[in-house]
């Protein structure tokens, strides 16, 4: 971590840099200050394998936060998070326009955790 010494464009004292480190991947920070408000328009993806992965980072990220549309979340920081099953995405990503337009149409339905057996059935038309 890096506080804002005198005479820089922060305010003294305050956090200028940090660096973190989430599920083994590094990740760096700075503040701006506020002429660069956070926004939802920046958001972190977390691909999953498993069911059981994408509960874990949801359950995990969402707690003090809230839940969004579509499978995003923020997390108790502000900070938006798109969970996202692998196969949901691969599903999305059909070129089959039917296929991916149902499974799309389903998503946006959603709140909260995608519901990927719902999904599922919209991308298999049943």
């Amino acid at each position: 971590m890096q506080l804002y010494p005198e005479g820089a464009p922060g305010q003294a004292g305050q956090v200028m840099y940090v660096e973190f480190t989430l599920d083994g991947r590094e990740f760096a920070g700075l503040n701006g200050g506020p002429q660069f408000p956070h926004s939802e328009a920046i958001s972190f993806v977390v691909p999953c394998e498993t069911s059981e992965e994408n509960d874990r980072y949801y359950a995990a990220l969402v707690e003090g936060g809230s839940e969004q549309p579509c499978g995003w979340l923020k997390d108790r920081f502000g900070v938006s998070w798109q969970i996202v099953p692998l196969e949901a995405d691969a599903w999305m990503r059909d070129p089959d326009p039917e296929k991916s337009g149902r499974t799309v149409a389903a998503m946006l339905q959603q709140f909260g955790k995608l519901d990927i057996e719902a999904l599922r059935k919209a991308y298999q038309g049943t």
